[in-house]
């Protein structure tokens, strides 16, 4: 984790940026469902983890896992650079598989941070991730969107823009994500050069870095060294990536490059099973435990060898499957179980802990898309999550992003922040004067503490209708996704670009240029 003298070192040029609005109208925002512009600071809970594997369960899990590795062992395709360097840590390297001597992943990730900062480029919206921290990230990945006119169609990098816009403006959204929907109106060559400066230049919060090829992983980079300084960026973690394992138990040649890439530059890799379970997985909760600590393990070993010291991730997407259609189904108990226990191992290895969101299996922001993003994303807080993508906007399984969903999910995501907050145990907070003050058979209504208090005391929804039948009828009989489509068109509205260096720009922006006419534009 990078030092107060580190933070301080952070180059001016890259400091510029809204300042963060705190003190009361910050809690005024935490309990209203915020307001764009009143961003809040990620989450430091209170809360303990809820833990569902005793010490004998989690004994089991992980000797399990070591005979997965040692016996079974993990592969890692088509990259004979990352082969050589587990035989030369002393793995058995056959072909492409890898067999691990026992203990050999716990022994290199001793050197990997428990707890690091990622550097935003407004230090005031840097982030700390591990330990009883949690930060909210938006949806990743879908090539779809459902726009603010009920269409579901095809992303543009406009619709990208939109989302890095709406997060920026999100007081409950920590971080600006990465593919927040995938633009296919770019070559799929050049669109990862727009989306990371859509990052950069409509937001001041971390971003996370492309991962489609290890190319395009050195071009975030680059554009990193110019946005932070490349002395910063080589002693500091200003990008995180998402490299997941091709489970069952098998890394590709694409995210071993990406890893590869970022590890060596000193960036955080967050490494993740994606498992749908009785697919990808056991249909049981331990042995699915079994295979994600294993696939972690041998991935976030790697990024140890590449360079001892990279932030890492132990990271999990786990959701079941419907036996009937094969189709994923969110929600469920199963991987809510898998969350909890895989929390439990990513805290006895000492890494930062990754999963969850607000997933859904729904085609609209309807009630299903409500019942199974509350499951999700309850289970997620009391895990004890540290990095939380997909926390909004996520619809139909991950194929969508919604612009009412995002708007809908940024409302439970202050409820979530509220949540985790410490009880106030002050003279305030005891309310003794109150209770004299009322005594018995009264009410508090009007009393003074009630009075001085109103305004903060209890979370206010931004999209909840908690009115009377006549008042709702009487204002249009709308329902929670118009409300948030109306909220969604009137932040865009409203949303102003945070101040960037006019140099950092230029040189950004000429880096692009260059990139683009180094190549021709590509559509596969």
């Amino acid at each position: 984790m990078a030092s107060d003298e580190e933070t301080r070192d952070l180059p001016r040029r890259s400091r510029s940026g809204r300042g963060e609005r705190g003190g009361a109208a910050a809690r005024r925002a935490a309990r209203s469902g915020g307001g764009p512009g009143l961003p809040l600071s990620y989450i430091r809970r209170s809360l303990k983890p809820y833990e569902v594997l005793d010490e004998e369960a989690l004994s089991l899990v992980e000797a399990n896992a070591d005979t997965v590795l040692e016996e079974i062992g993990i592969e890692f395709r088509d990259d004979p650079e990352a082969l050589s360097l587990w035989k030369e840590a002393g793995a058995d390297v056959a072909g492409d598989r890898v067999h691990f001597p026992k203990g050999l992943c716990r022994q290199l990730l001793k050197t990997a941070p428990s707890i690091f900062t990622q550097h935003a480029r407004n230090p005031e919206r840097s982030v700390e991730i591990g330990g009883n921290t949690t930060v909210f990230a938006p949806v990743y990945g879908p090539p779809f969107v459902r726009d603010l006119e009920g269409t579901r169609r095809y992303a543009t990098i406009e619709d990208f823009r939109n989302f890095v816009k709406l997060s920026y403006m999100a007081p409950s959204i920590h971080h600006s994500g990465g593919t927040v929907c995938e633009p296919v109106d770019v070559p799929v060559n050049k669109r990862h050069l727009d989306m990371v400066f859509a990052h950069m230049r409509y937001s001041d919060k971390p971003f996370m870095g492309s991962v489609t090829a290890p190319d395009r992983a050195e071009d975030t980079v680059a554009m990193a060294k110019i946005l932070f300084g490349e002395d910063f960026v080589d002693q500091n973690a200003v990008v995180i990536n998402l490299i997941n394992a091709n489970s069952p138990m098998v890394f590709d040649e694409t995210m071993l490059g990406a890893a590869k890439v970022y590890a060596r530059a000193n960036q955080a890799c967050i490494v993740t099973p994606f498992i749908l379970a009785g697919a990808m997985s056991p249909v049981t909760v331990i042995g699915t435990l079994t295979q994600v600590l294993a696939e972690v393990l041998a991935g976030a070993a790697f990024t140890q060898l590449v360079r001892p010291g990279a932030p890492v991730l132990f990271g999990t997407f786990a959701s079941s499957i419907s036996m009937q259609s094969g189709a994923p189904t969110f929600g469920t108990p199963e991987p809510s179980l898998v969350s909890y226990g895989a929390a439990q191992l990513a805290r006895r290895l000492g890494l930062p802990f990754r999963t969850g969101g607000s997933l859904t299996g729904s085609k609209i922001a309807d009630a299903q898309a409500a019942y199974e993003s509350a499951n999700t994303l309850n289970s997620t807080v009391l895990a004890g999550t540290n990095f939380v993508l997909h926390a909004a906007g996520w619809l139909e399984g991950g194929l969508v992003s919604s612009y009412e969903k995002f708007m809908m999910d940024v409302d439970q995501l202050g409820m979530q922040q509220r949540l985790c907050e410490p009880l106030d145990i002050s003279e305030n907070g005891q309310a003794m004067d109150a209770i004299r003050e009322v005594g018995p058979g009264s009410h508090y209504l009007g009393c003074t503490h009630t009075q001085a208090n109103f305004q903060t005391a209890f979370y206010r929804s931004s999209i909840a209708d908690n009115n009377s039948y006549e008042q709702w009828a009487g204002e249009g009989e709308k329902t929670a996704a118009q409300r948030a489509n109306h909220l969604a068109r009137s932040w865009l509205e409203m949303y102003q670009a945070p101040p960037l260096d006019p140099g950092i720009e230029e040189g950004l922006l000429d880096f692009i240029a260059r990139r683009k006419e180094s190549m021709p534009d590509a559509f596969t």
